[in-house]
């Protein structure tokens, strides 16, 4: 079973920006030292200010990166999909983590110790620098979140981020593509009042652009999608 599991983290990770930059020989004994976790659907994967000392790959399922505000709404930073790593802020410095982890559905991470992982980056500038291009793309996503936050239109932010959530969704043998989301979930993702976001996507199902069904928003016409984003 836990070979299965890494033979899949190794197909992942050989197409990862990162990841990817490792040869066969380190890729393998990284993933020798890494372990494999299960979260339940709902579940606290970590807390805001808790210890950090590892990152995680996302192999089967998705998870929220979130913040609590005073006030009890929360703030939605990403939603990590299969491929995607989190964490590595931790892993290089080990402080407490910055985020709340919550896993959206059932999903697999692999976990990477910072103790397993740093002698590889002391070694590696190449790396070194790879994973400081990860970060600055991890700041540059949140500039232009809290940018289009104050300046964009709803409409064409919660367009945007559902054509960017649905580019992460593997496209279903037949049907339209859907992706897992609630719209509490996608408007902390945006920002934005529940309302407002419910108002909209009733607005384009009238229009035939997407269907609303539990949990899930199922896009009928990705091109309308994207002409509005």
């Amino acid at each position: 079973m836990r070979a299965a599991v890494l033979d899949q983290s190794r197909k992942l990770f050989e197409q990862h920006g990162f990841f990817g930059q490792l040869s066969e020989s380190d890729l393998d004994a990284v993933l020798s030292h890494a372990r494999i976790e299960h979260h339940r659907a709902g579940e606290l994967i970590f807390a805001k200010g808790s210890p950090g000392r590892s990152m995680m790959a996302v192999l089967g399922g998705s998870v929220k990166i979130s913040l609590p505000s005073v006030a009890g709404r929360e703030i939605v930073l990403a939603i990590n999909n299969p491929g995607d790593i989190f964490g590595e802020m931790a892993l290089l410095d080990g402080s407490e983590r910055t985020a709340d982890a919550t896993a959206m559905t059932d999903c697999d991470l692999l976990v990477i110790d910072q103790r397993d992982f740093i002698p590889f980056l002391e070694r590696r500038t190449d790396l070194c620098i790879a994973l400081l291009k990860l970060l600055c793309r991890r700041l540059r996503h949140t500039n232009e979140h809290v940018e289009g936050a104050l300046f964009e239109r709803l409409d064409v932010r919660l367009a945007r981020t559902l054509t960017r959530l649905a580019a992460t969704t593997g496209a279903p043998p037949s049907g339209p593509l859907c992706i897992r989301i609630s719209q509490n979930e996608l408007a902390s993702l945006l920002g934005a009042a529940r309302e407002s976001v419910n108002k909209q996507l009733h607005a384009w199902q009238r229009a035939g652009v997407v269907d609303l069904r539990k949990r899930e928003i199922a896009i009928l016409d990705p091109a309308a999608l994207q002409a509005m984003g």
